[in-house]
């Protein structure tokens, strides 16, 4: 979504000839985009199958949702930069390769080390993929076109959700976990071929700025050590040296890639821009929003496979009114946050989140969680939109496009830190071992979503996104 609006300000050529091939690459390069949607839902469903087969411990499974997530947002700003440098077409075709590569690394895994390998792989192909793929997108349409364009991009971020829990639910059942990743080779494959012929050739990129990689390295470290200290507290706890320590490696991370982007030529992100109030405001709601939305997939397929005994497919199809419910929530809240403005929306999707994941909290059974994330669901899906609205509305033209990689790449981080969180919070359940870490995760969930909600009526700009 926010993707969307950094391509929406660039200035159309009215002189340009449309390439006549333009509607048919949008549809390859959104089953592209979708692909890596997919691929950070799916996995939700197949996590316990995965535990047994390959007799993974609960860090490791919380590895297979984080190490996507985090080398997909550490390394997204890079991509963008490297899609500059070396043309979007070649990092296209490059991450899709790079992309099949890694899925049947992950497919054909037999330990967890060689699993986590092609999980790590598939993120940075889908930071190379995705970036490159939005700048194509840009570059072949123009007007009202590319405004047709960019609503069919965006369209696909609720709708891979929803696709991903029940594709994942379905392959589960079905030939096995294995295949959530096989299916991405043969798709891969066809997408590199087709696209290698339909896509029009690219003269040399005129933008010559360095890649800032030490930036990249510093901001994926910080981000890398944070989850590993919250994922370790599970079993060691939270108030032990090593989990001090790990913290505060993780504060001296973060800083040097301040330090860094202060000095840099050609820096990632401007650190200047994360000060203003709607740029900060935004990207800690979408990272909150994302967290939340991951604490209910990862807490749910856990809750209803181990404890209530459902099954891969069963679970996948529980899933799927927590899914629409996001995207309805999304929808609602695009509809009406001009005549609201983003602080009534921000503390009411929290209010609402807070509800949903309250009523798995106080009430067991499986009736009562998919009810209460259905609920939670829609409040997180109004979130994604006012953290995008809030964070871009304010922002020069010129500086749209910086501002929406920022609030892309907190999207990643909150997925990644969601899962370690409650990961940790909910250690025993998912172990199988009690069933009171399903309610302390979902407890967490809404205190979270309460106090962010005090703090949005705070911190969260009152006049409405241009």
């Amino acid at each position: 979504m926010s993707e969307s609006m950094t391509a929406a300000t660039s200035t159309p050529n009215p002189t340009s000839t449309p390439d006549p091939r333009r509607w048919r690459i949008l549809g390859l390069v959104g089953v592209a985009q979708l692909m890596l949607i997919l691929d950070v839902t799916v996995v939700a469903i197949a996590l316990p199958h995965m535990g047994a087969d390959l007799d993974l411990r609960r860090e490791a499974l919380t590895w297979v949702v984080s190490g996507y997530t985090l080398a997909f947002g550490g390394l997204l700003l890079l991509g963008g930069r490297a899609a500059d440098l070396f043309g979007a077409r070649r990092l296209v075709l490059a991450g899709l390769l790079l992309f099949a590569a890694a899925s049947l690394t992950a497919g054909l895994a037999t330990s967890e080390p060689m699993l986590l390998t092609g999980r790590v792989a598939q993120g940075m192909a889908a930071a190379m993929l995705s970036p490159a793929a939005l700048s194509l997108i840009v570059t072949i349409f123009d007007g009202d076109e590319r405004n047709r364009a960019l609503g069919i991009w965006s369209a696909l971020g609720g709708s891979g959700a929803a696709l991903g829990v029940l594709l994942g639910g379905l392959l589960t059942a079905g030939p096995g976990w294995a295949w959530i990743f096989y299916i991405n080779v043969p798709v891969g494959i066809v997408l590199l071929l087709t696209l290698r012929s339909q896509l029009p050739a690219q003269a040399a990129p005129a933008t010559r700025a360095a890649l800032d990689v030490p930036g990249a390295a510093l901001v994926t470290a910080a981000t890398a050590t944070l989850i590993y200290a919250l994922i370790r507290a599970g079993d060691h706890g939270w108030t032990t040296w090593t989990t001090a320590v790990l913290l505060l490696l993780s504060a001296f991370f973060y800083a040097g890639f301040v330090a860094r982007q202060r000095l840099a030529v050609s820096p990632l992100m401007s650190v200047r821009l994360l000060t203003r109030r709607p740029v900060a405001t935004g990207t800690v709601l979408i990272l909150v929003a994302t967290a939340l939305m991951i604490m209910m997939f990862f807490l749910g397929t856990f809750a209803l496979q181990e404890h209530h005994g459902y099954g891969a497919l069963t679970t996948g199809l529980l899933f799927l009114p927590v899914a629409v419910s996001t995207m309805l929530g999304a929808n609602l809240a695009g509809r009406v946050i001009g005549r609201t403005g983003p602080r009534t929306l921000a503390v009411t999707g929290l209010a609402i989140a807070a509800v949903g994941l309250a009523i798995p909290a106080i009430w067991d059974g499986a009736a009562p969680m998919v009810a209460g994330m259905t609920v939670g669901a829609a409040g997180t899906g109004v979130l994604f939109v006012v953290a995008s609205a809030t964070a871009l509305g304010q922002v020069a033209p010129q500086e749209a496009g910086l501002a929406s990689g920022i609030v892309s790449t907190f999207h990643e981080f909150g997925a990644s830190l969601g899962a370690a969180v409650v990961s940790s919070i909910a250690a025993a359940s998912i172990a199988g071992t009690s069933t009171e870490g399903f309610t302390r995760g979902f407890t967490t969930g809404a205190i979270v979503a309460i106090v962010t909600a005090v703090a949005a009526l705070v911190i969260t700009p009152s006049a409405r996104p241009r």
